[in-house]
């Protein structure tokens, strides 16, 4: 079995393990192998880019800024969801 030595860990790094693997009731050791199990068998969860992912959800639309701010305003002028036109909400 391997052995893995880490040294220069910063101080409120280590409590936080230390407090983790008391919480489940594991020696720090234990907590560590655990943490990196859990990492390295489920890679993609955390290499994953959340701006590209956002990105893949927007939708193509040849429409300039202009022309979609108009789309808006129009949109909101031609809603009825508050009855009558009283100046306030159109």
């Amino acid at each position: 079995m391997a052995i893995l030595q880490v040294r220069g860990i910063d101080e409120g790094l280590y409590n936080s393990l230390k407090q983790k693997a008391k919480i489940d009731n594991r020696s720090i050791s234990q907590e560590v192998i655990a943490i990196l199990e859990t990492y390295l068998s489920t890679p993609d969860i955390y290499n994953t880019n959340s701006t590209r992912e956002f990105l893949k959800l927007s939708w193509d639309d040849t429409r300039n800024a202009a022309e979609i701010i108009a789309g808006i305003e129009e949109d909101r002028k031609n809603k009825d969801s508050f009855g009558e036109y009283n100046g306030v909400f159109d």
